[in-house]
């Protein structure tokens, strides 16, 4: 029996021994008069059974089919079910018997029949400690970017990251699985978004030196603000990087992490994707149906991106620049490689001149010295600065005039006769006069 029906046999209880009315009662059971004389004949003719709903143990005329339920059990058994972390859950359970099985069955059904089969469990539910961040208004307005070390391909494959970003304001997201957190994933996923949406206005990511980079004591006391190769790359397309200074700060990008490790890993197990190439070739129909189920719509309909100059190409961008010296021999040294810079009336760069080597990622390289492209051919070494006889040459000059001259102390004759003085010393004291 229930709460309210065991309420009920207790005044009804009351009714009979005549303690209190039917009105009374039905003040009690919070019903009406009318309906307090129903319950009261039923309780008459069959005593406390006769209080219990009469749909009590009653299959429900919307039940699922047992059949159904048996083979969507089945199913779950063969191929979503797992240890714990492994395993589907109910709502991705449904997803897949939908668009693979065939079977259309409602998440929370599927979450009673998993929990009452011991194919899922309750999980506890922690309290929130603080008040999260309210989203950005605009789609574009603020992009969360971070890269998430997981065993995505499991014991298939080896740990990779999966570069994320998601807009604060939509939790859209795009993603590229790659070996490290490197500036060249960074660019790759950081291009694409461009390409798709336009230039967001702001980039929220971690203290790593890939996006930010603390200034040094040296830097400090010059007042100068260090800026990496890809907050470079972002300032010439007007992106602001903000760094941020906990995981909890920016939650998005994170718990969006927590989503991909929940599905997508699930969801490439099934296609048995072993590899950061297959995996990049699933991302983008897994992504358009994320976006599909996981975006919301922005509070203000504005987008906040803009869309990339016209004339201004990304290539010359999103590439790696340094400064380097011409040295006297004109050769630029750049990672332990050597371009030999020839000498010509057409570009001819004074040794000791800047000159800004340009790198990109299928490792193209030029070389420009006052925006004008320059010629150079790779060497192994430095070549000679001079020929061995004239080498040869200056040394013996050097070693000549090295030699002391006739007025030199050390040539003197109180000089010499000291150290005569000495050496016959020496020879007393060894026992030879």
């Amino acid at each position: 029996m229930s709460v309210r029906e065991l309420k009920r046999h207790e005044v009804m209880g009351r009714a009979s021994r005549k303690e209190i009315g039917l009105e009374d009662a039905a003040t009690l059971m919070e019903v009406s008069y009318r309906q307090a004389k129903r319950i009261w004949k039923r309780y008459r003719e069959g005593g406390a059974p006769g209080l219990v709903h009469r749909s009590a143990g009653r299959p429900s005329s919307w039940s699922k089919p047992k059949k159904l339920r048996a083979r969507a059990l089945a199913l779950i058994r063969e191929k979503y079910s797992g240890k714990i972390g492994e395993r589907f859950g109910p709502t991705l359970a449904a997803e897949h018997l939908s668009s693979d099985d065939g079977l259309e069955v409602h998440p929370e059904t599927l979450r009673r029949w998993m929990l009452e089969a011991g194919l899922w469990s309750r999980q506890r539910k922690h309290k929130a400690h603080r008040k999260r961040r309210e989203r950005q208004k605009h789609f574009g307005e603020l992009v969360q970017f971070d890269g998430s070390q997981h065993a995505w391909f499991e014991e298939r494959g080896t740990k990779c990251f999966l570069m994320n970003m998601v807009d604060d304001a939509t939790s859209r997201t795009e993603a590229l699985f790659s070996e490290a957190e490197t500036i060249w994933a960074a660019v790759t996923v950081l291009r694409k978004w461009v390409s798709k949406y336009g230039i967001p206005k702001a980039l929220y990511t971690d203290w790593k030196n890939v996006y930010v980079q603390e200034p040094t004591p040296k830097q400090q006391l010059r007042g100068e603000v260090p800026v990496t190769q890809f907050g470079r790359m972002c300032a010439k397309l007007g992106i602001r990087i903000i760094a941020a200074s906990s995981p909890q700060a920016k939650g998005r990008v994170e718990r969006n992490h927590g989503t991909h490790q929940g599905r997508l890993i699930k969801k490439m197990r099934l296609k048995q994707i072993a590899s950061r190439d297959d995996g990049n070739h699933f991302l983008p129909g897994y992504l358009a149906d994320h976006n599909r189920r996981f975006v919301s719509a922005p509070q203000a309909p504005e987008d906040f991106h803009t869309a990339v100059p016209k004339g201004l190409d990304l290539d010359e961008i999103f590439r790696l620049e340094e400064t380097r010296t011409i040295s006297n021999d004109w050769v630029v040294s750049y990672h332990a490689r050597l371009f030999q810079i020839p000498r010509n009336s057409r570009q001819h760069a004074p040794a000791r001149s800047k000159v800004t080597v340009c790198e990109w990622q299928d490792g193209r390289i030029e070389i420009y010295y006052r925006e004008q492209r320059m010629e150079w051919d790779e060497i192994g070494q430095r070549p000679a600065t001079a020929p061995p006889a004239v080498i040869r040459k200056s040394l013996a000059q050097h070693r000549k005039s090295k030699a002391l001259p006739m007025d030199h102390p050390f040539k003197q004759k109180s000089y010499q006769q000291m150290l005569a003085r000495k050496a016959l010393q020496a020879s007393q004291k060894l026992g030879n006069p």
